[in-house]
């Protein structure tokens, strides 16, 4: 992958092309119902146990919209600080696919719920703004399943009529690394307004990649559109070999066709599917079994009022805490971590010693265990309780790791540990002096040495020091008292 920093350029031989990209991305609303009916959304049913008259299009049943999909999407909106659209109308999207059962799908063309709004992404050192042109409702389709039998296909219609937003970037990113950046902050938005989880490997969330390549300051080129790319990684693992690809077939003399390309993880390819169809292949019209969306200035102050604060004030009030950027960054990616570090500093933590525990120890042993933070086995009261124990001298930092390993363990309180192990930091002189005259007569080569000039050394007899005494002299201490030894 290129790097980050620099601008994102495909060398071809006959000179530098720019890639031009867009998102489209696809969020499952966080709903317990559908769309348009009451049956459940919940992941991983049984096939087909989870679909209602309407959901299967049976005659005579008419669609009702559901009011917490409608809510979610619009505190979606306001958290890009995107015009939301008081008036917005459904539309019938037309074409024939076995997982469709009405024949139509259910979204918005011409009058979307939410307008414009932008996200402030980071590019290596670079701060950058792309723009969100809209998002709309929809309802998902079904699921075809190709692997149930050697020649037939089935189709399971749980997420039939699933609600859907539609995010869709404005053509603003310039390289893969811009476009996993983009997707990564969306993804974080989403889960801290909770109007989806993100979850790409369920299908929750997925991205339609468009493509385009140019010369440096041309006109947009035509691009091609990767449909329903899971991961990240995968997204940005498109884009490379899309536009190296196109750039390819423009050098060898070719034109690039507007089409609708799928990606091949294990390859990492793309391959053509289908002619990209235009939005009058559809034959849209307004749906004629639902009134238009019309949101009271009521509603709307409400879905204002429950947005939480968001990673980017988040971030900025860490960092008025004393908590490097670098850190606030880690801490804000995700929610669940902000969250739990929220509760550290409620509980007492100074920012800044807390954050580099939580980013350091922490996620150091959650990774070792393979535990997300929420199900941490030390809790952010106990961790508080650590923490205090350090910046009151009780415990050293090597201390600290031990008293931690044993938290971990057991689910004891930090204070707790220490009493029963004896693990306190000594700061008692007189004990302190005594292991230092013993390991000065234990290493007189050594002291030779560092009083003929190799001050160097001076780390071994703290070292030294320290090991004679399990660790628990207070090191401040042990400093002091060891440049009066040596001096003397």
């Amino acid at each position: 992958m290129a790097d980050a920093t620099a601008p994102f350029r495909i060398h071809g031989a006959t000179g530098d092309w720019e890639v031009v990209v867009g998102l489209e991305v696809h969020a499952q609303v966080a709903s317990q119902a559908k769309l348009f009916s009451g049956a459940s959304t919940t992941f991983g049913a049984e096939p087909n146990t989870q679909v209602s008259l309407v959901d299967a299009a049976m005659p005579g049943m008419l669609p009702v919209p559901n009011r917490e999909c409608i809510r979610q999407a619009v505190r979606t909106g306001m958290a890009i600080d995107a015009t939301i659209n008081p008036w917005s109308r459904f539309d019938r999207k037309n074409y024939f696919y076995a997982d469709l059962p009405q024949g139509y799908q259910i979204s918005q063309l011409y009058h979307p719920l939410v307008g414009e709004g932008s996200l402030e992404i980071e590019d290596g050192e670079m701060v950058r703004m792309i723009g969100v042109e809209r998002i709309h409702v929809e309802q998902d389709a079904g699921k075809l399943m190709h692997d149930q039998h050697p020649s037939r296909s089935y189709v399971d219609l749980n997420r039939s009529g699933v609600a859907l937003m539609e995010i869709v970037s404005r053509p603003d990113m310039r390289s893969p690394a811009e476009a996993g950046a983009y997707l990564r902050k969306l993804r974080a938005i989403l889960r801290y307004v909770g109007s989806c989880d993100g979850n790409m490997e369920e299908g929750s969330m997925r991205a339609d990649v468009n493509v385009s390549v140019r010369r440096p300051g041309d006109e947009l080129g035509t691009r091609t559109e990767t449909k329903n790319v899971n991961s990240v990684r995968f997204v940005m693992a498109a884009i490379e070999h899309e536009a190296r690809r196109q750039v390819a077939v423009i050098e060898d003399g070719g034109t690039i066709v507007q089409e609708t390309r799928l990606f091949d993880p294990d390859r990492g390819v793309t391959r053509s599917m289908r002619s990209k169809e235009d939005a009058h292949d559809y034959r849209y019209f307004p749906d004629p079994d639902l009134l238009p969306l019309e949101l009271d200035e009521g509603f709307l102050a409400d879905c204002r009022a429950s947005l939480p604060e968001l990673p980017d004030a988040k971030r900025r009030r860490y960092e008025g805490l004393g908590v490097t950027p670098y850190n606030a960054g880690v801490l804000t990616a995700e929610v669940e971590a902000a969250r739990w570090f929220d509760a550290l500093l409620e509980a007492g933590a100074a920012a800044g010693a807390a954050s580099n525990w939580v980013t350091g120890e922490l996620f150091g042993a959650l990774n070792r265990l393979g535990l997300p933070i929420e199900r941490s086995p030390v809790a952010p009261a106990q961790a508080a309780g650590l923490l205090a124990l350090v910046a009151d001298g009780t415990l050293s930092g090597s201390l600290a790791k031990q008293v931690f390993e044993a938290m971990l363990d057991t689910g004891q309180d930090a204070a707790t540990v220490v009493e029963e192990r004896g693990l306190k930091q000594t700061s008692d002189t007189g004990a302190i002096d005594a292991v230092i005259a013993d390991v000065l007569a234990k290493n007189p080569g050594q002291l030779a040495q560092y009083r003929g000039g190799k001050e160097a050394l001076f780390g071994f007899f703290v070292g030294q020091t320290m090991k004679a005494m399990g660790g628990k002299a207070n090191p401040g201490v042990v400093n002091e008292l060891l440049k009066k030894a040596l001096a003397g």
